[in-house]
């Protein structure tokens, strides 16, 4: 888009605008600082933007500057949308209020009286945006009755920043799309017991996951030393170095992805640790420092199963009774330990387990123990 002398705005403001916009998909709360220097622009009172309009069945998804209070945000999602005539705006057009309401009518509406009036607000300019992907959001500047009503200039000053808005949303719902992937997995991964620890190429500790942090805490087979990752004994470390060396030369030499594996033993005499080291494929057109390059996959056979009852229970119709019983032995109880464990007779735990056996099809406890650790009942 070309700025031109006449334009409403310089081409540094304009351009400190937009690097704010887009900067804003960093925040935790998108664009409050980008709607923070809007007003200031703009000479306004407010700027709001609603990235999802309130609905019965969901709040809106509201972001204002100024003061407006938490009941006067609350009042709004609740009631006075449903009697806001500002609404419906086309995509991609600029309107004021006066342009799409009459003042006479605007002055004698209930959404004027009890909820624009009490904020000072006067005059309001603003714009619907509609996405590719369905997404409305829409943009209000307003000013209180002191102030001048908005102008052609504030218009055009408005629908230079559309595209970049529109850009900046679909940018976030993508962003947001892939964060939700990525926690669901890393959930999954936590359900599994397994630890992730992410490395660039320096070795460095990038990411880890809630499993592996529990890991690196007990310092038992695994430690953080400067951010350095330190595995077992000294010779461990130095196998663990160049398996970390095999892994990054293969990506800057284009090979496929290395796995190997190695044992750790625990100073602590708890069972080995088994660590899986993998290369992770970069994006042909990424670049800079701190990008991942190695996962470390680390198991804990001491680690119990976190698969919920409820959900044992619901997968494999069992009773409650059954249920405990079969975590237990997952978790490498044998049947006199899991009935001490529950309080039951070895008889009645075993009057368990036989119906446990019928349920599933299997017929050795080994084989059942496969079947609930392998089953999607770990991911609940």
């Amino acid at each position: 888009m070309m700025i031109t002398s006449q334009a409403p705005i310089g081409i540094d403001s304009f351009s400190g605008l937009i690097g704010t916009l887009y900067q804003g998909l960093e925040d935790d709360i998108p664009w409050k600082q980008f709607l923070r220097q809007l007003q200031d622009t703009m000479g306004a009172k407010f700027a709001t933007f609603i990235l999802r309009p309130p609905s019965h069945e969901l709040d809106g998804l509201i972001l204002s500057t100024g003061r407006p209070t938490q009941d006067a945000m609350a009042s709004y999602n609740k009631h006075f949308y449903a009697l806001d005539p500002f609404v419906g705006v086309p995509s991609g057009h600029v309107v004021t209020l006066d342009e799409f309401i009459p003042e006479h009518e605007r002055e004698s509406s209930e959404f004027f009286r009890l909820y624009l009036a009490p904020l000072d607000v006067y005059h309001i300019v603003g714009t619907d945006i509609i996405t590719p992907d369905g997404a409305t959001c829409s943009l209000r500047i307003s000013r209180g009755q002191d102030g001048a009503p908005f102008a052609a200039d504030d218009k055009a000053l408005l629908k230079m920043f559309i595209p970049h808005i529109e850009r900046a949303v679909k940018i976030h719902m993508q962003l947001n799309r892939i964060e939700t992937e990525r926690k669901l997995y890393a959930g999954a991964v936590d359900q599994l017991a397994v630890g992730t620890i992410i490395l660039d190429e320096k070795g460095k500790v990038l990411q880890t996951n809630q499993v592996a942090q529990e890991l690196l805490a007990d310092k038992d087979g695994l430690k953080l030393v400067n951010g350095t990752l330190q595995v077992g004994s000294s010779r461990d470390t130095l196998t663990f170095r160049q398996m970390i060396k095999h892994a990054t030369e293969a990506l800057h030499h284009h090979r496929p992805g290395v796995v190997e594996a190695l044992r750790i033993q625990r100073a602590s005499g708890a069972s080995d640790l088994g660590i899986v080291v993998r290369s992770i494929p970069s994006a042909d057109w990424n670049e800079g420092k701190q990008q991942p390059a190695v996962v470390l996959f680390v198991s804990d056979p001491d680690r119990k199963s976190r698969a919920p009852q409820e959900v044992v229970k619901a997968l494999f119709d069992f009773t409650p009774a059954e249920s405990h019983l079969a975590m237990l032995l997952a978790n490498g109880l044998t049947l006199d330990e899991a009935s001490e464990e529950l309080s039951i007779s070895r008889n009645t735990a075993r009057a368990h387990l036989r119906s446990i056996f019928s349920k599933t099809g299997v017929t050795r406890q080994t084989m059942l123990v496969r079947l609930i650790l392998r089953s999607v009942a770990t991911l609940g």
